[in-house]
């Protein structure tokens, strides 16, 4: 304590315009930081109580010509357990750990999260749509941290290039800001302003504040080169590509990319769907996420956007595989208060697809207007497609906001021309620190077709639900929990022909408990509807009343352990209540070390009834079991290096009970067609380590084998042991990229 007001003693008298130039080490140097604007005030979020932290924190802001320095002091007495465990970069570990967002236009569209944990770790997301946090993006920033008995201190210095921001006012700059830390062994989070993100206002809420304008100019190119083996179809190949980066301020900024690498180095979870909506998967690959704020155009429902840039490099339209990229360019940047964004990618070959997309935001005191367009080139389908959406929020006081886009497709293709419309609209309102509420309404045009760059579950549906929101604190000293959260839901979904898809009421406790983890019941009742989507377009199912609860927990480490459990309970489509299926998953982590952990985890689903569409309107029922492995080890050599060895495997057994034929009236009647019984074995094995020579360049070493199969063999086991055996990939490489500025 006397370390730390010796500290504030000697940065208050210190000139404000004398200030030393700031060094990145993790020691708060009172010479450096002269003239620092000063925070104190960090108050409790989680729980949110408002109250002040329970351990000191204090914050120096400061403008520099090298970008804009964060220096953040972390007390924390010797009754709180210290978490020592190291990270990975972008791992959601609940350890001790700092975050400084910063919103550069102040204008709650864009933020940024830059995450510091105790040991060195760190992590950085874009946030969008008020509290959406993606880690694809990695972005170039300096941090250092230094640990004391009393306990640490870091620093963070943030490029004024690092994203795309609107000119300066005269000779100075207002942002948006927020800092909070958080104690891994508690969960508690000290934050400044005293706002959460789990309310329906976050990065809009931050705090505005008024620093010297400064502006920085880069240029950066990171080739690549990868040497690949591939000893599943014979081989060796090498390919070279390098994205190219130029920001000669923060109003202009261009990005390109030539023979991208697609990310062998990243692996996607195993999925196995035989549903009739599109699994999403996040993109890593730099070029797609460097920028990319500005083209967040959400339809507000769960992943659903315009510009989805997995498509891009997807699966080619002459079914040869993925789809190779020659070339990407992207401009970002502003003019005035109207910002825009321009994308444009090009693949190789005759079946090569054309991408195009450009959008434009305009704030207009407390309203922002946006649009954005996107064409895709299909020259093997003879298609274009074209999509153009509007979109505008209105905040007009602090406690209420609605957001709303209209979105109209129009798709050129031989015997196939077709054009949609679709509207969402959401607004919230926040009555207070316990209560608020949001409303919720959604059209998606049967013809409505934005998949060809965008991403939509589905369309043809109208929906409407009505969700209040109860945050409970002040729990007793000797409960589990901290707080709270409880969401109580009411909704209706209909296609656009009348036809109730469903009609539904959820009840969410979403719990921060004392031991620093997060515990969440959901149940969800259903009446009687109709699945119109089973068939593909052909006649929908009638549905009984049936219901599911979900459960979620995360348990942070204690000791060598740390543990995560989810699992459900839930009817079906054919029967209801009856014969209820369940699905659970446990994943245990033991920590040898503070660097290196294994984990281990094992799920297993019955689906009693289990509805698998075979062709036009039949579907077989199905005795499901689907068996699963998460296991892996991580080891972290320092914040360099790491070492990564992942198994995942899914084995699939349906035994068939019959064959049904869906009536024109929703029933489901037996069907004498032939139907075989289903099995599936899935593999993902992957052994990873990574270098990093510098900032955003590194070496990667890795070994992919994996594969999946489907026949009839029901037989849960044999598919399991099957798994361990595919070699359908079955490859190493080599992958260097090093990033060089000028």
């Amino acid at each position: 304590m006397r370390r730390r007001l010796a500290l504030f003693a000697l940065l208050c008298v210190a000139s404000a315009a004398a200030h030393a130039e700031v060094t990145i080490d993790g020691h708060i140097d009172p010479a450096e930081w002269a003239g620092a604007k000063r925070i104190v005030d960090f108050r409790d979020t989680q729980p949110k109580t408002g109250k002040p932290g329970s351990q000191p924190t204090e914050a120096w802001i400061l403008s520099t010509p090298k970008g804009l320095a964060v220096a953040i002091r972390v007390t924390q007495s010797a009754d709180i357990p210290r978490t020592r465990q190291q990270a990975r970069r972008d791992e959601n570990a609940l350890v001790d750990r700092i975050n400084v967002m910063v919103d550069f236009d102040a204008d709650g569209r864009v933020g940024y999260d830059f995450e510091v944990k105790s040991q060195g770790g760190v992590a950085d997301e874009v946030i969008t749509n008020e509290s959406d946090f993606s880690y694809d993006w990695d972005g170039r920033w300096d941090h250092a941290v230094s640990e004391d008995a009393e306990g640490y201190s870091v620093e963070v210095l943030i490029p004024w290039y690092i994203a795309p921001m609107r000119k300066a006012n005269g000779d100075t700059r207002t942002i948006g800001l927020y800092i909070d830390r958080v104690i891994g062994s508690t969960g508690e989070r000290m934050a400044w302003p005293a706002v959460s993100f789990d309310n329906g206002r976050f990065l809009s809420n931050f705090q505005r504040v008024e620093l010297p304008a400064y502006s920085q100019a880069l240029f950066a190119v990171t080739p690549y080169v990868v040497g690949k083996v591939d000893r599943a179809h014979g081989g060796t190949s090498f390919e070279q590509g390098a994205d190219i980066i130029w920001k000669p301020n923060g109003q202009t900024q261009f990005t390109a990319t030539i023979n991208p690498d697609f990310g062998q180095v990243e692996s996607d979870d195993l999925v196995v769907n035989f549903s009739p909506e599109e699994t999403f998967f996040t993109d890593k690959r730099p070029f797609f996420t460097e920028n990319q704020g500005i083209f967040d155009f959400s339809l507000l429902d769960d992943y659903s956007q315009l510009v989805y840039t997995r498509r891009v490099g997807g699966a080619s339209d002459d079914g040869r595989g993925a789809a190779d990229i020659s070339a990407a360019v992207k401009v970002n940047g502003s003019v005035g208060s109207t910002s825009y964004g321009i994308l444009t990618a090009q693949e190789k070959g005759d079946a090569g697809r054309s991408f195009g997309a450009f959008r434009l935001s305009q704030n207009v005191g407390t309203q922002t207007f946006g649009m954005l367009a996107t064409r895709v080139n299909h020259p093997y389908l003879d298609r274009d497609a074209n999509v153009l959406g509007f979109d505008h929020r209105w905040q007009p006081n602090a406690a209420f906001s609605i957001t709303s886009n209209v979105v109209g497709s129009k798709i050129d293709q031989p015997r196939a021309d077709s054009s949609g419309l679709g509207a969402t609209s959401i607004a919230f309102w926040e009555m207070n620190d316990v209560w608020s509420q949001q409303w919720l309404g959604m059209y998606f045009g049967r013809r409505l077709d934005i998949d060809d760059f965008g991403y939509l579950p589905r369309n043809d549906m109208e929906y409407l639900h009505w969700e209040v929101r109860q945050r409970v604190t002040g729990l007793p000293e000797d409960s589990a929990y901290t707080s709270h959260m409880w969401h109580y839901r009411i909704s209706a979904l209909d296609n656009t022909e009348g036809r109730v898809v469903h009609r539904r009421f959820r009840i969410l406790r979403d719990s921060q408990r004392r031991d620093g983890g997060e515990e969440v019941w959901r149940l969800d009742a259903f009446t009687s509807a109709y699945d119109d989507l089973l068939t593909r377009g052909g006649n929908a199912l009638h549905t009984p009343p049936t219901a599911k609860l979900t459960y979620e927990r995360e348990r942070p480490r204690v000791g060598r352990w740390a543990w995560e459990a989810e699992g459900f309970i839930s009817g079906n489509q054919l029967t209801g209540y009856h014969r209820l299926g369940y699905y659970f998953k446990f994943t245990p982590t033991y920590f040898i070390t503070d660097a290196f952990s294994v984990f281990a985890g094992a799920s297993y689903e019955w689906d009693p009834n289990w509805l698998i569409w075979q062709h036009d309107n039949l579907v077989g029922s199905f005795d499901g079991r689907t068996v699963g492995i998460d296991s892996g080890v991580n080891w972290n050599l320092g914040n360099k290096q790491e070492l990564r060895i992942k198994l995942q495997t899914l084995a699939v057994g349906a035994k068939l009970r019959q064959g049904l034929e869906i009536t024109p009236t929703g029933g489901a009647v037996p069907s004498d067609e032939p139907v075989d019984d289903l099995g599936v074995a899935n593999l993902g094995f992957q052994i990873r380590y990574r270098y990093e020579i510098a900032p955003l360049s590194n070496l990667y070493i890795v070994y992919n084998r994996g594969g999946y199969v489907d026949d009839t063999n029901d037989d849960v086991d044999a598919q399991f042991r099957r798994g361990f055996s595919l070699k359908d990939v079955n490859e190493g490489l080599v992958k260097v990229a090093y990033r060089l500025e000028f």
